[in-house]
């Protein structure tokens, strides 16, 4: 499965940017593409692990819960 970079837009706009084949790969693009933000594009980076496309900007829509923090 490969990993991919997306740019998350205001308004959960999201732009593909990059597709690897390798974490380490994607990983060292994303921290290049955050150390340079676009003043004329605002949004922030994500790199996402999935089957295809759809299935990645599937999982970028989701809403993430929090676990259980501590002893509760």
């Amino acid at each position: 499965m490969p990993y991919y970079i997306y740019k998350i837009k205001p308004f959960s706009q999201l732009e593909k940017l990059f597709e690897f084949d390798a974490f380490k790969e994607a990983s060292a693009r994303a921290k290049l593409l955050r150390g340079s933000p676009s003043a004329e594009s605002p949004g922030s980076i994500k790199v996402i692990f999935a089957d295809n496309e759809l299935q990645a900007e599937d999982l970028l829509f989701q809403v993430r819960t929090a676990g259980p923090r501590g002893d509760e």
